[in-house]
């Protein structure tokens, strides 16, 4: 006697869960010189982007403050000009943070308390850790004056006020809550 059946098995591809690892890069934030603006900024990888974290101290009271990725990950000048211009690979107009087409390095405006300090968190689209928007290795530059979204090629955001190089971290990856 023989017996012949047929069976489906679900094929299942890896699920998110499985291969999703969650990285997270730093810059800390040294002042420029004439400034004391410090602080760090921290990216966390996410499903839907890179979620920015800054913590950001020592700025002008209840200001607004460009906040961008440069191109270069050199802070080394006393006006962080070493940093470069503002991280565009596409060649992209300056523009807002949710704008579809800008630099990839345009992240808005830092809006400070009467205290003089600046909490910014949101999730961008744009920015990533491979390829060619990665942003590892590049300079996150806290601006004296507020960016205004239209002047090219960077928002006329005033001085360079702080500038730090983009790391992997050594913490940790927490879990995903």
């Amino acid at each position: 006697m023989v017996i012949q059946g047929c069976s489906q098995s679900a094929v299942t591809e890896p699920s998110d869960d499985v291969s999703f690892v969650r990285r997270i890069a730093e810059a800390h934030l040294s002042p420029t010189d004439g400034y004391e603006t410090e602080g760090i900024v921290t990216f966390v990888q996410e499903r839907d982007g890179i979620r920015i974290i800054a913590d950001v101290r020592n700025l002008s009271v209840n200001g607004r403050h460009g906040f961008h990725i440069h191109e270069t990950g050199d802070c080394s000048a006393p006006d962080a000009s070493s940093a470069g211009g503002h991280f565009n690979p596409s060649g992209e107009a300056h523009a807002g943070p949710m704008a579809d087409k800008r630099h990839v390095g345009d992240l808005g405006n830092l809006e400070s308390s009467e205290a003089g300090g600046a909490m910014y968190v949101r999730v961008d689209e744009h920015i990533r850790f491979e390829g060619e928007n990665s942003i590892i290795g590049k300079a996150v530059v806290v601006h004296a004056k507020a960016d205004d979204f239209k002047s090219q090629p960077s928002g006329a955001a005033g001085p360079r006020i702080a500038c730090g190089v983009i790391q992997w971290s050594e913490r940790p990856a927490d879990s995903e809550d």
